[in-house]
C-alpha cells in the first residue's frame, strides 16, 4: 500500500469559503480526480472511499463540501432551481482555479453526478473523464417518492442529529434545501438533456439495479445522449450509494475505466 498524504484547503468564493480536502498517494500520475457529493453530503460522508480511490487508481483525489454543506460557510438563502448546472461555474470553477486544477477527472454521486455532468459540458477539454455514480438525469416519479419518504424520516425525533453530526447548524438549510428544491414546481421540468450532448471526455455511469432514488432510465439516458466514448455499468443487488454498499466493485470498475487511453 502506497504511503498517502492528505492536506486541507479553504477555497474562497463571493459567497463564502469552501472547505476541500485532497488525498495524495507518493506515487501518482494521471488528472487528479474531484469528488461531487450528493445532496446531503460532505467530505466527511465520502469516509474512506476517497483515500481508497486515491491509492487504487495512483492519482490525487480531491473531494470539497459545496457552499452550505460540511464544514464549508453557510449558503446565502435557497437554492435556485439552476443550482445543479450553477456548481460548474461556481464552487468547482474556484477549487480548480485556486488549486490549479488545469486537468481532471470528475467523480459525481446522486446530484453530485449532474454536476459532475455540468463540469464535464461547461470545461471542455480540460475535463479528462466523467464517471456518474447514481446520477439523476431528468425528475423521475421514483425520486421524488425517494425524496418524500426521506422527508418523513428526517421528521421522526433526533433523526435530525444525523445531520448535525456532519452540517452542524446547516443541517435544516440541508435538509430543506435538498427536499424542498426537488419537490419545487420551479424544478420539475429539469434534466440534463442540453448538457450530455456537450461531454465529449469519456464517460463511465454507475447505477445499482435497486436504487431507491432513480431507475436505470438515468443511466440509459446519460450515455445515450453523451457525444463521447461513454459505457454504462449496472451494480447487481445495489441500492443509491454503491461505493459504500459494494467498494470493491466500484473501485475496480473506476479503475479499469482510467486505465484507458482516452483519459490519460
Amino acid at each position: 500500500m502506497q504511503q498517502m498524504a492528505t492536506r486541507q484547503h479553504w477555497i474562497n468564493t463571493p459567497q463564502g469559503r469552501l472547505f476541500a480536502q485532497c488525498w495524495s498517494p507518493a506515487e501518482r500520475g494521471g488528472a487528479p480526480i474531484v469528488l461531487l457529493h450528493d445532496s446531503l453530503g460532505c467530505v466527511a460522508l465520502w469516509r474512506d472511499f476517497p483515500e481508497r480511490l486515491a491509492q487504487a487508481s495512483g492519482r490525487r483525489v480531491i473531494a470539497y463540501d459545496r457552499l452550505g454543506f460540511g464544514r464549508s460557510d453557510a449558503h446565502p438563502g435557497r437554492l435556485p432551481p439552476s443550482f445543479v448546472e450553477d456548481e460548474a461555474r461556481g464552487g468547482f470553477q474556484a477549487l480548480c482555479e485556486q488549486l490549479d486544477l488545469s486537468r481532471f477527472v470528475v467523480l459525481g454521486h446522486s446530484v453530485g453526478g449532474g454536476m459532475a455532468v455540468g463540469c464535464a459540458a461547461a470545461h471542455g477539454s480540460a475535463c479528462a473523464g466523467l464517471i456518474t455514480e447514481s446520477a439523476q438525469a431528468f425528475v423521475e416519479v421514483d425520486t421524488l417518492d425517494g425524496i418524500r419518504a426521506a422527508e418523513r424520516e428526517f421528521a421522526a425525533p433526533g433523526q435530525l442529529e444525523r445531520l448535525r453530526k456532519y452540517h452542524g447548524d446547516k443541517a435544516e438549510w440541508v435538509l430543506r434545501a435538498w427536499v424542498d428544491s426537488w419537490l419545487s414546481e420551479a424544478f420539475s421540468q429539469w434534466n440534463l438533456d442540453r448538457q450530455l450532448p456537450l461531454v465529449r471526455c469519456p464517460l463511465l455511469s454507475l447505477h445499482g439495479d435497486r436504487d431507491e432514488y432513480g431507475s436505470l432510465r438515468h443511466p440509459e439516458r446519460i450515455t445515450a445522449l453523451a457525444s463521447g466514448p461513454a459505457q454504462r455499468q449496472v451494480l447487481p443487488d445495489c441500492g443509491h450509494v454503491p461505493h459504500r454498499e459494494q467498494p470493491a466493485a466500484v473501485l475496480a470498475a473506476i479503475t479499469a475505466f482510467l486505465a484507458q487511453p482516452l483519459t490519460v
